[in-house]
């Protein structure tokens, strides 16, 4: 599949972005654990170069636990520290620490001087669907930002002030021009891209495919299906289609229906804990 999705908007938050950089100390950049290379815009490597990053690995809950510890050991260093988190579990305590953390030296030139450096002041980054505004409402205890299950709810700006010693500037979740096959069907498989673009039986399919080999159990528990390693995914989907009554007239199998319940309920993690990705495969 060439899985491409880049609207207009995007590029103008992106030059939003940098014109509003020289407003923040650092950026968070939220991270979707389930796929800690693709849900990562590289557009951001030359956009945030001088800025330090705390990287949240969000919706650690729906995603390995080892391969999540693994990722964060292989990215962390000293402008760029990473957590795990969970937004249905708020943590204001740990993302303000690991803030102070990684700008004490900035923290410390201030105090150096007698001078009160006050809050310090974050730009959110992400790729839609992220988890972003989940992560912002649940730290800042209100419903600042937009959610939604789909890509594209935050549509400006917005300074949101979570505690004393940090406030946050959120910004829309963007995408860059053109992607990898491989990092494409991530993004489609996990919801960073609007379904309304793609064929979502063959999206299905291949998510099939990629669970196939790397949690073929979970699709055995949840499926009630047996053998999945011996069996084509076109057969894996029509057994899951029997078994949950997507039929048609006939007994024909409703792939339209089928497909749904698939990426639904993977990207709802009623699959399991699942991640995508192995830092191996990409670094």
């Amino acid at each position: 599949m060439n899985i491409n999705w880049y609207p207009g908007h995007m590029k103008k938050t992106i030059e939003d972005i940098e014109k509003k950089l020289k407003l923040v100390d650092f950026a968070i950049e939220i991270i979707d654990s389930r796929i800690p290379f693709s849900s990562r815009n590289p557009l951001f490597d030359d956009l945030l170069k001088n800025k330090k990053r705390l990287l949240i690995f969000n919706k650690s809950d729906l995603s390995n636990p080892k391969l999540n510890e693994d990722w964060m050991k292989r990215i962390t260093d000293e402008n760029n520290f990473a957590i795990s988190y969970n937004a249905m579990k708020p943590n204001v305590a740990l993302v303000v620490k690991k803030s102070e953390e990684l700008m004490s030296e900035e923290i410390k030139k201030y105090e150096d001087k007698d001078l009160n450096k006050g809050p310090l002041r974050a730009m959110i980054v992400g790729i839609p669907n992220s988890g972003k505004s989940t992560f912002i409402n649940s730290i800042s205890g209100t419903k600042s930002a937009k959610t939604g299950n789909r890509p594209g709810v935050t549509k400006t700006n917005q300074w949101i002030k979570i505690h004393s010693k940090l406030h946050l500037l959120d910004t829309p979740g963007v995408l860059w021009p053109k992607f990898e096959e491989k990092v494409g069907l991530n993004l489609a498989f996990t919801g960073a891209i609007k379904d309304e673009i793609m064929d979502r039986e063959t999206l299905s399919l291949k998510l099939i495919e990629k669970l196939k080999k790397i949690a073929p159990k979970s699709i055995e528990e949840r499926y009630k299906i047996s053998n999945v390693e011996n069996m084509e995914p076109i057969e894996i989907m029509e057994e899951i289609g029997k078994n949950r009554g997507a039929l048609m007239r006939g007994g024909l199998i409703d792939y339209e229906k089928v497909s749904g319940i698939i990426l639904d309920e993977f990207r709802k993690g009623t699959l399991g804990r699942i991640t995508l990705e192995e830092p191996d495969e990409f670094l």
